[in-house]
């Protein structure tokens, strides 16, 4: 008689697939002792027949018995086979018409063509699906209790710590802070996934990174110390926070931001367009924004063009146009000035909540209480479904109100990497993203009508560095 061995494990825990191998010696010596021909092995290594997931090895060896292959299946034990009622009838389904017979090492042989055989099939199925319900709903609470203890559940290392999970891992963190404080105070995400790339920075298991990883890593509630379960925050982790929870909370209210534009677009290319405002359409009491594109001069083979901004309401009326290149430049200029001089940066970035942060943790840990109470007042009787309804709505409202306080109160602004530094070369270390936040941290840049020809006190050696550029036609103005 031909056979097929089928072996599984659902979780490797000894690398390398020892598990199936063992499984696989053990149907080996049972089929020589009952005289059998292997002629395949089918094998799903780490993968669990209680999940539902689709099974290869598995798929492989009902396409084998219903083509005749062989008359009979070599398994370990029965939930080797099936942990699912359902899954067992569709197999019954195939071998009770072929004659097919299971042996298995721990159970014994299975003929399913006959009445006997398919009942204790069906009861070795019940008692598998039984074994397996058991321990998830053992597992499910305890993995809640870990969480109610602030213990880590496990898994794959967190980036950041140790494979611990509790030990901070010293350069990832330090990533981790630097990032945040970056899409802070204006750096794209694409633009971190781009650095981190780039410097060979690598995931806990070693994969280059993606938006979706960085953002996921990036609002983990355990960079603040916090611990998460099923979605929800349950109160302190037993690990230290690797980012400030007022920041990390910020950054959580910055992604979840509906205004914040969330698809790549094309690449930034220059500071102030959509930054800088055409002059001509405030006089008209309207807000409209310069956008990038080019002017030339001249006609045929000896027209030439330059880069230039141009009022995006109405570019068929040129209410304004300047050339792109002088006007960043010079706007770029003034803002180092700016932020060069004594207390500036501090008059803008200075902040203190009078203990009011401190308020708003307890604040979150006597919701959390509320919210706790309330469950367990609804589980006993003491309470109806409209009234925990009711609780839960204002909970919510009070979180969020205190998550809108926090990002208000801890917002790293555009202008926390010139708190220290040279402000020159502070500025050229920024990518172009933060310069634009910078520029709209401190100032409106307002561009105005300006003449033909040349601006009243040039001379060759200002037409050569700036052209017929004229700063008298921008106007600053500096936000308090």
């Amino acid at each position: 008689m031909d056979a097929i061995i089928y072996v599984r494990i659902s979780r490797d825990r000894e690398g390398a697939g020892l598990g199936v191998d063992r499984q696989q010696e053990d149907c080996a010596a049972l089929a020589r002792t009952l005289g059998l021909r292997v002629i395949a092995v089918h094998s799903d290594n780490d993968v669990s027949a209680y999940s539902g997931k689709p099974r290869p090895g598995y798929r492989r060896l009902l396409a084998d018995l219903a083509a005749g292959r062989a008359t009979a299946v070599l398994a370990w034990h029965t939930d080797r086979l099936h942990r699912s009622p359902t899954e067992l009838e569709d197999y019954i389904s195939v071998c009770e018409p072929r004659g097919v017979i299971t042996h298995t090492v721990q159970a014994g042989p299975l003929d399913l063509s006959t009445p006997s055989g398919r009942m204790v099939a069906r009861q070795l199925g019940a008692v598998a699906r039984f074994e397996s319900e058991h321990k998830a709903e053992r597992q499910r609470r305890r993995r809640r209790q870990m969480a109610e203890q602030g213990q880590w559940k496990g898994g794959r290392r967190p980036y950041g710590y140790e494979e611990d999970g509790v030990t901070i891992r010293p350069d990832e963190a330090a990533e981790l802070r630097a990032a945040s404080e970056a899409l802070l105070s204006g750096m794209s995400l694409h633009a971190v996934v781009r650095s981190w790339n780039a410097r060979g920075v690598r995931t806990s298991t070693g994969a280059a990174w993606t938006t979706r990883s960085v953002r996921n890593v990036l609002l983990r509630p355990r960079n603040a110390g916090l611990m998460e379960h099923q979605g929800q925050e349950i109160g302190v982790a037993q690990w230290p926070a690797v980012v400030p929870e007022p920041s990390w909370r910020a950054l959580r209210a910055l992604f979840s931001d509906p205004a914040r534009r969330t698809s790549p677009g094309p690449a930034r290319r220059w500071l102030l367009s959509g930054v800088a405002e055409c002059g001509v359409c405030e006089e008209e009491g309207l807000t409209s924004y310069l956008r990038a594109g080019s002017a030339g001069a001249g006609s045929g083979v000896s027209r030439s063009t330059v880069p230039a901004y141009r009022c995006g309401r109405d570019e068929a009326t040129k209410h304004v146009v300047r050339n792109a290149i002088h006007l960043d430049r010079y706007v770029a200029m003034v803002v180092v000035e700016w932020l060069s001089r004594p207390g500036a940066v501090e008059a803008l970035t200075a902040r203190g909540d009078g203990g009011a942060a401190r308020a708003r943790a307890v604040a979150r840990e006597a919701l959390r209480l509320q919210e706790v109470e309330a469950g367990e007042m609804y589980a006993v009787g003491e309470m109806t479904r409209t009234q925990l309804a009711a609780v839960n709505r204002r909970i919510s409202a009070a979180w969020g109100e205190l998550d809108a306080a926090d990002a208000a109160a801890a917002r790293t602004t555009a202008l926390h990497p010139f708190a220290a530094g040279d402000a020159a070369v502070v500025w050229e270390g920024l990518v172009l993203d933060q310069r634009r936040a910078v520029v709209q941290e401190v100032m409106r840049v307002v561009v105005l009508s300006a003449g033909r020809g040349r601006p009243r006190g040039w001379t060759p050696e200002y037409g050569r560095e700036w052209g017929y550029f004229d700063p008298a036609s921008i106007r600053i103005v500096w936000r308090e």
